[in-house]
């Protein structure tokens, strides 16, 4: 009734499971709820949280000599997290933006902006993040968050400049 699945060898097919770090599995048992927990409330559904988490573990392993060799591993880790989760939700805006009308274009042209420019834009003028708190979420300096500002204003200038012109310049 039951099918043979070993191979003509007399091995199973099924590689036995990857063992993990000691450490690492202790580390995952010690802050997946937590985790869980956070994801859900920024990304609202179960899915998109264990989705999330788990992203988040795979690349943790993916970096766990060096996150070894870390002064505060749990600092390292949270981070990683908490940029996973961000990226999820600026992700969605992203999306969001891209399908509301603004009247004037600003939406669309926000949603088009590069990555980067985009994660700086929205967590400082909608979140109201100043320059220190977006550098710490992103992790780039405070110079490059104020680059990726200003860029992104100067691609938003024309749609500004477009609704913003007076009567005499439309005349022109």
């Amino acid at each position: 009734m039951y099918e043979d699945v070993r191979r003509d060898e007399g091995h199973s097919p099924v590689e036995a499971p990857l063992r993990l770090p000691l450490e690492f599995e202790a580390h995952y048992l010690m802050n997946q709820q937590a985790w869980h927990e956070y994801a859900l409330w920024f990304l609202r559904t179960n899915d998109r949280a264990e989705q999330a988490v788990h992203r988040v573990f795979l690349e943790i392993l993916r970096h766990w000599d060096a996150l070894l060799g870390e002064s505060d591993l749990q600092q390292q880790t949270w981070a990683i997290l908490r940029r996973v989760v961000i990226d999820e939700v600026l992700g969605d805006a992203r999306e969001q933006l891209l399908a509301m009308d603004s009247g004037i274009g600003l939406y669309p042209a926000l949603g088009k902006l590069p990555q980067r420019q985009f994660d700086v834009i929205t967590l400082r003028y909608i979140l109201k993040y100043d320059t220190k708190r977006i550098s710490w979420y992103l992790g780039i300096t405070p110079s490059t968050v104020d680059y990726h500002c200003r860029k992104a204003r100067e691609r938003l200038a024309p749609v500004y400049r477009r609704t913003h012109r007076t009567d005499k310049e439309d005349t022109k």
